[in-house]
């Protein structure tokens, strides 16, 4: 018997060794059908079935990322891009808590949200850029304000249904120990809603990539959609997927950053 339960355990790993080659595992098989498609792309490429202007090589489009990557003037178009992505989704994020915390003050007040979401949230809010245009300029302003726009309502829908369904009996324990009700919002309903929230924000974040983008493609001098609508008007088939794959990097780690963010918080939960 004991010799079997040795054998067992050289087999099985136990304890954190088996939780990391589990992760590791696990990262494989994430890694698994990008590697696939990139190495078919390649093929494709390379086999001649595609134009390369039609389609470059991933290769190809590596080495013109590393060769722009030298330029200060990519880096400007980056930081661009990144400072009005940063801003609008801190605001979104901010104005979203708020306004969900706020809902539960009162009926009046959840009333009045309750229809402005309803009234706003399906309005496709990149039809409302010209408009953010004429009234915020066509620097950084307008486009922040569509980022907030609609990275908003992902956080606010999240920040609201997450503190209707905090426990009440935490509500009636801290207004009976004499917590005022605002401050019972600060103090019991906002630990008890940040899962809920991050998961909230991580859409919000997706959501500001693409809106960032777009609006930089629509009407701007500057950033890295105005590099992508610069490439395909000069047929540049090459420089269109370098602001792609940056916009795509930004993307993964902003949404690294916050699944990295809500696995801290479940477990010190």
């Amino acid at each position: 018997m004991n010799r079997q339960s040795s054998l067992a355990r050289s087999i099985m790993p136990a304890g954190p060794r088996a939780m990391v080659q589990w992760r590791r595992l696990s990262v494989f098989k994430r890694l698994l059908s990008p590697l696939a498609a990139l190495l078919i792309w390649e093929l494709v490429c390379r086999l001649g079935w595609v134009e390369p202007q039609l389609l470059p090589a991933p290769t190809a489009i590596v080495a013109r990322l590393v060769e722009q990557a030298s330029a200060a003037e990519f880096w400007q178009h980056f930081g661009i891009t990144l400072y009005r992505l940063v801003v609008g989704l801190a605001v979104a994020i901010v104005l979203g808590l708020v306004l969900g915390l706020a809902a539960q003050l009162s009926r009046l007040s959840a009333a009045v949200l309750d229809a402005l979401v309803r009234l706003l949230a399906p309005i496709p809010k990149i039809a409302l850029y010209p408009a953010f245009i004429l009234i915020l300029g066509f620097e950084n302003t307008s486009k922040i304000a569509l980022i907030v726009a609609d990275a908003l309502f992902p956080v606010l829908m999240a920040t609201w249904a997450a503190a209707r369904s905090v426990d009440q009996k935490l509500i009636w324990s801290a207004r009976a120990a004499g917590t005022s009700r605002a401050a019972c919002l600060w103090k019991v309903t906002l630990p008890a809603i940040v899962p809920t929230v991050l998961a909230g924000v991580r859409v919000a974040g997706v959501i500001a990539c693409v809106v960032v983008f777009l609006a930089e493609m629509i009407a701007s001098t500057d950033g890295l959609g105005h590099m992508l609508t610069v490439a395909a008007r000069a047929y540049r088939t090459l420089d269109m997927f370098v602001p792609l794959v940056w916009i795509c990097a930004l993307g993964l780690a902003l949404n690294s950053l916050i699944g990295f963010v809500q696995r801290k918080v479940d477990h010190s939960g």
